[in-house]
């Protein structure tokens, strides 16, 4: 409690009783001290070892202290000395010293025990019935529970919808509720990781924005974090504009070395989830809230950085990309524009970042048109993904972006789709437009 912030006083400054005040309205055991006194600092330590509650050392410093020039004056934040200034801070607290300090080593004590591993059996969702990814990762994590004892989840108090209470049903002791508080949730990840556990954390994919700033944080640490964000886009319904995440693909993909990955069917979806489990650094999964058809096996497989050609033939017009939902939108148009003798390419760009740049390439040079199909705002999404594959290549194909365009109501999930022109019959309208 020094006083000054950057530019000035601060609202409370040394009011030490209100800072307190405050924290003992938590629930908190608080301890106002002199933060220059040894002795004070030590009596306060051991203080709080005895306390059987939180604590809160309130340490009174002064800015500059121990050279009387800058000593609580503003103006001296973040700045180094000038070297005559600092020869004469230097003398003024003593001269130069060369102080050796032995801090108290840790107590010896035994390691943790290794975690207690099995075969991992994912879940299996049949062909052709419906299931919603946000389920499949629920029902994953409690396989990946059942495998592995070092995997740990938390929620942001939306469990039941994100389905991350499975988990907590299974392993209780492994379950860890964060409430709403999802700059807590991530820290809590990264807590886990800086331990060597397998953290996975899970919210509303629109509420990860709030704790933006932790996840940048957390990759800046090498954390090794994961990260699911359900209910995303305009397919969530009647929830509304606040709750549709229309920018976390560009979120996440902004990250340091992150993984972006989002699912199109339960299978998949398990997978994934099984694949996050060793990823290094930041990963982020985007769960569909709908129930969506299976359309992979439960013996397909998948990798980061991969993706599926869905629909091909030799006589393919365009190529047509879409991930989640809109895969499904862009299998219903190619169904339909295959009854009318024009066939397109699909694909399930289920890895965003890394994306799969050789099959999008194969396609370009066959199709020479792509069209992105995104529930997502335009900006950072799965179009911008498709564009930067071809980012300094000389033969770029045109490339064509479908995605929500003007801020979205309150509707069904169908009703939406169709506003924001990302449904089949817009996949349709668009392609013959295109092709003439």
């Amino acid at each position: 409690m020094n006083r000054l912030g950057q530019r000035g006083p601060t609202d409370l400054g040394w009011n030490s009783a209100a800072y307190a005040a405050r924290a003992q309205a938590f629930g908190a055991h608080t301890i106002e001290i002199d933060g220059h006194d040894l002795d004070q600092i030590v009596a306060a330590y051991q203080e709080a070892i005895a306390a059987d509650k939180p604590v809160l050392i309130i340490a009174k410093t002064e800015k500059g202290h121990g050279y009387e020039k800058i000593a609580n004056q503003p103006g001296w934040h973040g700045k180094a000395l000038p070297q005559d200034m600092a020869d004469e801070a230097i003398a003024e607290l003593g001269g130069r010293k060369n102080i050796r300090v032995t801090v108290q080593k840790p107590d010896t004590a035994e390691p943790a025990a290794p975690a207690s591993t099995t075969p991992l059996a994912l879940p299996k969702y049949e062909l052709g019935t419906k299931a919603a990814a946000r389920k499949a990762y629920g029902d994953a994590l409690v396989a990946l529970g059942a495998a592995n004892s070092d995997v740990l989840v938390t929620d942001a108090e939306v469990s039941n919808s994100t389905f991350a209470e499975e988990f907590g049903k299974k392993y209780p002791e492994r379950f860890f509720e964060m409430f709403i508080a999802e700059q807590q949730l991530v820290a809590t990840v990264v807590g886990f990781s800086v331990r060597g556990k397998i953290g996975f954390a899970s919210t509303f994919a629109a509420f990860f924005s709030r704790a933006y700033d932790f996840i940048r944080m957390a990759a800046i640490s090498r954390a090794n974090i994961r990260l699911s964000g359900s209910h995303a886009g305009v397919s969530i319904g009647e929830d509304g504009p606040s709750q549709m995440a229309l920018e976390d693909l560009a979120m996440m993909r902004s990250v340091y070395e992150s993984t972006v990955l989002y699912p199109s069917d339960a299978n998949q979806t398990a997978h994934l989830t099984a694949l996050m489990a060793d990823q290094k650094g930041i990963s982020y999964i985007r769960t569909t809230r709908e129930a969506l058809p299976v359309i992979y096996s439960p013996d397909e497989k998948f990798e980061v950085g991969g993706s599926k050609v869905v629909r091909k033939s030799d006589t393919d017009k365009i190529t047509v990309v879409g991930a989640g939902i809109t895969l499904h939108e862009a299998l219903k148009a190619a169904d339909q524009l295959a009854g009318e003798g024009i066939n397109i390419r699909v694909i399930d760009l289920y890895s965003i970042k890394p994306v799969d740049k050789a099959t999008l390439h194969a396609a370009a040079k066959v199709t020479g048109t792509i069209v992105t199909v995104e529930d997502h705002w335009p900006e950072g999404g799965v179009g911008d993904a498709v564009l930067e594959a071809f980012t300094g290549e000389s033969n770029t194909p045109r490339i064509v972006k479908l995605a929500v365009t003007k801020m979205p109501g309150s509707g069904k999930p169908a009703e939406l789709l169709g506003e924001a022109g990302i449904d089949s019959a817009h996949i349709v309208s668009t392609i013959k437009s295109l092709i003439g």
